[in-house]
This record gives structure tokens, C-alpha cells and sequence, in this order.
């Protein structure tokens, strides 16, 4: 039983860290994307352009949803493996709080 809630929690960890990861990623590219506007005028190139980048910056926020849906759904089972198994959920707290950065 304790190699399967250990496995469960290297699991988790492992899951958690992945979707951090993921929404690191998308996060930069849409700061990326928003540092690159340019101010609106009357230009119609300009224009166009803002709205691709408009595009490109919902179409991230769009993907980046999703992940964010998924890493709250892994803090809640963060949560519900701290009430069932505080002492494993205190390794992987250790774990992730200073040995993945």
C-alpha cells in the first residue's frame, strides 16, 4: 500500500511540475507577443498587424486555459493527498519547493 501512494505521489509530481512547465511556456510567449504592439493609428499595416497580434495573444490565453483548468485540478488533488498522506505530501512539498527550481 505504501509503494502505491508513493508511486501515486511520484506521479502527481511529476504531472505537477509538467503543467507548470507548460504554463511557463505559454505565459512567456504571450508576453512576448504583447511587448511587440505597436501603438494604434492610423496606419491600416499597422492595424492589421495589431490584430494579429490580438489573435495570436487569444489563441494563447485560449491554451493556456486549458492548462490552467488542469494544474487547479492537480492543486486539488494536492490537497485531497495532504489530508490522506500528510507525511508523503510534506516529501513532495519538499520536492517541489526546493528541489525543482
Amino acid at each position: 500500500m505504501n509503494i502505491s501512494k508513493s508511486l501515486l505521489g511520484v506521479i502527481i509530481i511529476i504531472l505537477f511540475i509538467t503543467l507548470l512547465a507548460q504554463n511557463k511556456v505559454l505565459h512567456d510567449k504571450i508576453n512576448e507577443e504583447q511587448e511587440h504592439q505597436f501603438i494604434q493609428g492610423g496606419d491600416i499595416a499597422k492595424a492589421e498587424t495589431i490584430d494579429s497580434l490580438q489573435n495570436l495573444v487569444d489563441s494563447l490565453d485560449a491554451e493556456n486555459y486549458s492548462c490552467q483548468i488542469e494544474l487547479n485540478r492537480f492543486q486539488v488533488a494536492y490537497e485531497i493527498f495532504i489530508k490522506r498522506n500528510p507525511k508523503a505530501a510534506q516529501q513532495y512539498g519538499t520536492i517541489i519547493s526546493e528541489e525543482t527550481e
